[in-house]
């Protein structure tokens, strides 16, 4: 049996909006939205949230969750997950097959989510090493907003590109065409991520600051997969409105609003 663990990475000194994984989306704590909702998948075989705040560990633990507590030092999230993968299996003595990184400020992340994205790994594990998820750019808006990551990808779905400018560019084009930003999940086979766990941030990632182009600095394929899934990533307090908005309307929220 391939053994799945889901990390969450979360804290409270967000640049943004600082606190944001302990603010209340219907009546729970973000955090709590993203770890419940990720626990719902039933290829995981442990899920944890990664933080560096007691607040959040100590919620967590109060909702019978699992989490560990990792360093403040940690600048980019992928960073934090290493740390925490370490820590549990060294106190579980155990190997994970495949690790997924979940950020802890997508809210609506739905099981359906995290199945898809490990597929890829499975049924192909000497071509794709690691995976991440896109979703079409339905407003104009979101494709020039800097705090949502735009991906271009080559004929066989594997990124050439991400960055939070508007990629690829309309200068030229009065036609429409199919744009995609990121969704903030990773998955990666346990030896690749051995792997990329020795990497240093890279200048590019750190211009932009997003995971995956440490990567993709470094020469490593990323295979996206596309969901259909209208999500939200929480960056600021209009999105917290929004999603707010949108959690109350979710059919997966009705069945567990009311045991949390």
């Amino acid at each position: 049996m391939v053994k799945i663990i889901a990390i969450i990475p979360a804290r409270m000194a967000s640049s943004r909006f600082p606190g944001k994984p302990l603010a209340k989306i219907s009546g729970i704590p973000m955090v709590g939205h993203c770890f419940i909702r990720t626990k719902m998948s039933k290829v995981l075989t442990d899920c944890y949230v990664a933080t560096p705040d007691k607040e959040i560990f100590n919620y967590i633990y109060s909702i019978n969750g699992d989490a560990v507590m990792t360093s403040h030092r940690h600048i980019m999230c992928h960073d934090r997950v290493v740390e925490a993968v370490k820590k549990i299996e060294k106190q579980k003595k155990i190997k994970y097959d495949i690790v997924l990184n979940i950020q802890g400020d997508l809210p609506l992340v739905y099981p359906d989510m995290i199945n898809n994205l490990v597929i890829p790994i499975v049924k192909n594990p000497k071509e794709v090493f690691t995976t991440t998820m896109m979703d079409e750019v339905l407003d104009k808006k979101d494709f020039y907003d800097p705090n949502r990551v735009k991906t271009v990808t080559d004929n066989n779905k594997d990124l050439i590109f991400v960055s939070r400018s508007p990629i690829p560019s309309d200068k030229k084009t009065k036609k429409k065409f199919k744009k995609f930003k990121h969704v903030a999940i990773r998955a990666y086979s346990r030896n690749f991520f051995d792997k990329i766990s020795k990497l240093k941030i890279t200048p590019i990632e750190k211009i932009e600051g997003i995971d995956e182009l440490r990567l993709l600095e470094n020469g490593y394929k990323i295979r996206t997969v596309v969901t259909k899934r209208v999500t939200e990533t929480v960056d600021t307090l209009t999105d917290l409105k929004k999603v707010i908005k949108m959690m109350n309307k979710d059919q997966l929220f009705k069945k567990y609003k009311n045991h949390y």
